[in-house]
């Protein structure tokens, strides 16, 4: 996989010359919410790499914020990874492991002249940090002695100062065009127990520091990361380079994958789901992975469709309809036909006396995997929204049409249309390719009554109204109405001892929805069918 992008020509390299005893890669999400379709590109990315070079692939949880890591996130993500198939090395890792190891290199920074405890509040080391049009300011605490900054370190872990109250900083150049290099934060007081380390700490490492030493530590070879952190090269390697580490990773950017109608920050989906716009991270129509597999997708699509789109340097905006599309083409092989009404309207078969059986295929392009039965009656149901253009052309042209019903044959709907309390009656007639040689006549899609059972539909459409949802910050401004739908309809008897997912004839490719099943029939629609 991937095999001729600009990384596998990186480790080629690297290998010819020797540079790496082993190949080593990592997947380091921070516990701070569920995965989205952008961590499977870089899953499978640094999984194949270990895999295609007989290396090593570690998970790895950069959990250094106890405010926002949980351990239902750390059971989701490693739930999701084990879903798409992947597997990693070794017991699971995390950075909290290396809480002792931090706060030793923190001290080395320290008696290197390179770090020093600033007491300035938050707001004001903002402040004093510039732009990029102003350089930054020197803290008045910038040039305290070696003992005092260790003295005063030590306090902080110790628990005898007030959160937010003081941090310990880099000392690197506050006229840096780079603004991560202007004296950046290392160190913070958090008064919060930490899922795994429980109040062992009240001091824990900014997530810039912590994330490259702990690459260092594990022997990461090829440090892969979205192109968002970029800039965040610089200061990696200021720490490691003063830090006294042996092995220095290589850290290489690859462009975030970016989705038309949808977005994927983690910060975003919490504001939607605490105002209700979404109950959880697994809403249908979000690109969370449990999301997508609520929707009906699985792993072997969502690894195709990262297959299809490689690997870049370039930023730029999918469009949702290549991801739908290559599952379309999955379900279309996959899934059985059915048929079911979602808008019914009531028509009676006055020539029908008693029911006819009728064999067709359970997949048209599946012939294998054999036939099912329908049963036409006296009484059936067709879509509102075809019987109102039957109806629209009988007063245009003023005269009877034939219509096909899919499979069985054709009904007449007289010219003088006539409603008999919600129904409509119609005379059915076998199919006949003689006598019937107009091929024009229209196809549509039925239902017994006595062969189908009440159904609720869920149809799900994109969550935004706007094609880059990411670039607007207040998202609760674009969020599309119709997002979600409900219809009450039909769907044939014998579908529900299936549980499968299935291609609605003429609708769309729906699941049925096993959660919701005990109290209602449910099904949610995954996509549209191609027009």
């Amino acid at each position: 996989m991937f095999n001729k992008n600009f990384i596998y020509k990186i480790i080629n390299k690297d290998i010819k010359k020797k540079k790496y005893n082993k190949i080593i890669t990592r997947f380091a999400p921070e516990p701070n919410g569920f995965l989205h379709i952008g961590h499977i590109k870089s899953l499978y990315l640094n999984f194949n790499i270990a895999k295609n070079y007989n290396g090593k692939f570690y998970l790895r949880f950069d959990d250094t914020n106890p405010n926002t890591v949980k351990n239902i996130y750390i059971k989701q993500i490693k739930k999701d990874i084990k879903w798409l198939g992947i597997k990693w090395n070794g017991k699971t890792k995390y950075s909290s492991n290396y809480f002792n190891l931090y706060y030793k290199y923190a001290k080395i920074l320290i008696k290197k002249k390179l770090a020093y405890v600033d007491e300035q509040s938050k707001k004001q080391i903002k402040i004093n940090r510039g732009s990029f049009k102003y350089y930054g300011k020197n803290s008045p605490y910038r040039n305290r002695s070696i003992e005092k900054n260790l003295k005063i370190f030590k306090n902080m872990k110790n628990g005898l100062y007030k959160e937010n109250s003081m941090c310990l900083r880099a000392k690197i150049n506050m006229n840096s065009g780079n603004i991560l290099l202007r004296d950046p934060i290392l160190y913070r007081i958090k008064y919060k127990p930490h899922p795994r380390t429980k109040s062992k700490w009240c001091i824990y490492p900014m997530y810039d520091f912590a994330h490259c030493i702990a690459d260092s530590i594990e022997k990461i070879s090829h440090s892969i990361c979205t192109l968002e952190f970029q800039n965040n090269r610089a200061l990696y390697k200021w720490i490691i380079y003063n830090i006294n580490t042996k092995h220095i990773p290589k850290q290489y950017e690859i462009s975030k994958l970016n989705i038309t109608y949808n977005l994927t920050s983690k910060r975003k989906i919490k504001n939607l789901i605490k105002n209700n716009i979404i109950n959880k991270w697994n809403d249908p129509r979000l690109l969370t992975i449990s999301g997508l597999k609520n929707r009906g997708y699985n792993p072997k699509t969502l690894i195709n469709f990262c297959k299809k789109l490689g690997i870049s340097k370039q930023e730029n905006i999918i469009n949702i309809s290549i991801l739908e599309e290559c599952l379309r083409k999955y379900l279309n092989k996959t899934s059985e036909r059915r048929i079911s009404i979602l808008n019914p309207i009531k028509i009676i078969l006055k020539n029908i006396k008693k029911k006819i059986s009728f064999n067709i295929p359970k997949n048209p392009i599946k012939p294998k995997i054999g036939k099912r039965k329908i049963y036409l009656y006296p009484c059936i149901y067709i879509e509102k929204k075809d019987f109102k253009k039957i109806n629209k052309n009988l007063k245009k042209y003023n005269k009877d049409i034939y219509i096909k019903l899919r499979y069985i044959g054709i009904i007449k709907f007289k010219k003088k249309l006539k409603y008999y309390n919600k129904y409509i009656k119609c005379k059915y007639y076998k199919y006949n390719k003689k006598k019937n040689k107009n091929n024009k006549i229209k196809i549509i899609h039925w239902i017994s009554k006595k062969n189908c059972i009440k159904t609720k539909f869920r149809l799900f459409n994109n969550l935004f109204n706007i094609k880059n949802p990411d670039k607007n910050e207040n998202i609760l401004n674009i969020i599309n109405k119709d997002s979600i739908k409900i219809k009450n309809g039909y769907v044939e008897k014998n579908i529900i001892n299936d549980y499968k997912i299935f291609q609605f004839e003429r609708i769309g490719y729906f699941k049925l929805n096993k959660n919701l099943y005990k109290n209602k029939i449910i099904f949610d629609r995954i996509l549209k069918l191609k027009k």
